[in-house]
């Protein structure tokens, strides 16, 4: 019992530590973010580095979870008798959950992932140091134009994996199950307001874009330089994305509902 007291506490001491220091590190990226805008090259090269090559994989899977809502949702409001209720329900469930969460999540397994291991090899192989030795801050030159990348790139991301996803439930809903396609977007359309359900998931979207980039480039930026501590830190970054987004969705959803 003891020494499970101990764990938990020496857990918690990490978790606080870990959080603080993460905490830190992101007051000196936004420290440097504006000088690091006059060098927008260097974030546009990231930016499509990170954006386009995750949009085969959201795109994919944006299609195939507005398919599967369709599916559910007409076998739902079939019992009701209100399937021309379908096109609110798909569109409701990405714009205000699915799509920031999933994009997020999908963005860390696929960029985060990437960044993480990336910096990790960086600080391994001493380019980190090279550039320090030739009094050039790899904060500034690396690390501050792969995180503003990746927070311009998931709210973009979200919005296309929102829109492809109600494609998918569109094609499910009135190409195979047979919803009329009028009332379909007409009740989409007066149900979606953009005050707040599209604003809901933007604002979603950009604080699992904060939270992405930075755990990414944290965690290869203060990797142990070794094969297995690089590892380490890009498991380490998925994972931490994910749980923090989960977290960060109920907290910003308890306060919308709330509000409400």
């Amino acid at each position: 019992m003891t020494t499970m007291l101990q764990d938990l506490r020496d857990s918690g001491r990490g978790f606080l530590q870990t959080l603080g220091a993460m905490t830190w590190f992101l007051l000196r990226l936004l420290r440097e973010t504006p000088s690091a805008l006059l060098r927008f090259g260097l974030i546009w090269q990231q930016l499509y580095r990170l954006g386009a090559h995750s949009l085969l994989i959201i795109g994919i899977s944006a299609v195939f979870v507005g398919m599967v809502l369709a599916l559910q949702g007409y076998h739902i409001l079939s019992q009701f008798g209100a399937t021309e209720s379908l096109g609110v329900m798909v569109a409701m469930t990405l714009v205000r959950e699915l799509g920031p969460v999933l994009t997020a999540v999908l963005f860390a397994g696929r960029a985060g992932t990437s960044l993480a291991s990336e910096i990790g090899l960086m600080r391994a192989t001493d380019q980190l140091s090279g550039m320090e030795m030739m009094a050039v801050d790899p904060v500034k030159r690396v690390i501050v134009p792969r995180f503003l990348a990746g927070v311009i790139a998931v709210p973009l991301l979200t919005a296309i994996f929102s829109a492809l996803g109600i494609f998918g439930g569109y094609v499910v809903g009135v190409g195979l199950l047979g919803v009329d396609a009028g009332p379909f977007w007409s009740q989409m359309n007066n149900a979606v307001q953009v005050g707040t359900d599209v604003m809901s998931g933007i604002w979603k979207s950009v604080a699992f874009g904060v939270t992405a980039s930075l755990v990414a480039v944290y965690e290869g930026y203060k990797a142990p330089p070794t094969a297995e501590g690089v590892s380490r830190a890009t498991t380490r970054a998925i994972v931490i994305t994910a749980v923090a987004v989960l977290a960060i969705n109920f907290l910003i959803t308890a306060m919308i509902v709330g509000e409400g």
